[in-house]
This record gives structure tokens, sequence and C-alpha cells, in this order.
């Protein structure tokens, strides 16, 4: 899957995909049939699309220093907590409390995008996403993700790039 995306003209959408479209970004959307008994949304996401876990990412909301911060990184491994207070120059981070994180962006947990959030949240990406031509994230709800440039991922969310995943 190290082709292009194509661009993705939608209707409506969600407003991770609407975002996309108005931003002008090149990207491919991926429905699955979600299964709510599935122990990890992200890599069911990668197995139900045949994609390496290393090049889906999930979306994580952490509280950092009292502030949120979205934190997104493989789903192969886990999110370091410490790397992603330094990288937005805090000193704490502990996972935000999931109510307040569906309520803060607009979308419920195993569907929290990086794009299109109710309030714009600083992002931290994790750097090994520049390894990949494209990958994967969460388009907004369960079951539907969204293939893009890590380098549009960045640019759309003002992200910083540091490494706060775990393998």
């Amino acid at each position: 899957m190290a082709k292009k995306p194509k661009k993705q003209q939608q209707s409506g959408g969600t407003p991770a995909t609407v975002a996309l479209t108005a931003a002008g970004v090149d990207f491919t959307v991926h429905a699955y049939d979600h299964d709510p008994s599935h122990p990890s949304y992200g890599e069911e996401a990668a197995e139900a699309m045949g994609v390496s876990p290393e090049r889906v990412f999930k979306t994580l909301v952490a509280d950092v220093d009292g502030s949120l911060v979205v934190g997104v990184v493989p789903v192969a491994g886990s999110l370091d907590l410490k790397a992603l207070a330094a990288a937005v120059g805090g000193k704490r981070a502990t996972m935000a409390d999931p109510i307040l994180a569906e309520r803060t962006t607009g979308y419920v947990r195993g569907g929290i995008s990086p794009l299109g959030q109710r309030r714009k949240l600083p992002t931290v990406l994790d750097d090994s996403a520049g390894t990949h031509p494209t990958i994967c994230v969460s388009a907004g709800r369960r079951g539907l993700e969204v293939e893009l440039a890590p380098e549009d991922l960045a640019k759309l969310t003002d992200a910083v790039l540091a490494p706060i995943g775990r393998g």
C-alpha cells in the first residue's frame, strides 16, 4: 500500500473527512465492520484493512499539567506519557478522563480522530510516522479510517513530531 492515496470527495462525512476535503489533501477512506468484542480498536483496524500495525496510528488524549494534549502513536505500541509531556514542554502527563476526551474532541472513544476535533488540541505525532509514505488514523468513528501522508497530518494538526511511542 505504498502508492499515493487518491483524494476522496465526500458529501457530509465525518468532521475529519470534511476537514481533509476542505484542505484539499489527498486521502483514502477505509471502512470496515467494527466488532465491539475486539480487544483493541487499532489492531482491529490494522487487521481489517490488511495494513501493518506500524502504519496504523491511534489517537490518545492525555492531560499534561492540566491541559489536554493529543498523542498519535502506532497501534503496535503504546504512548510514552513522559515523552509526550516533554514534547509539549510539560512535566507530567496522565491519560485524560475518557468522558472529557469525548466531550472535548466531539468523537467517541475508539473513533477519536486527530482531525476535525470540536476543540483543536495541541498534537504530538510519533516521529516513526515519517518512515512511511502514508499512515492511517481514525476518520472519526469506529470502523472508519483515513489514509494520508504523515506530513499532511502533521501540517493540518500543527503537530510536533517527537519520539512518543514505545514499541
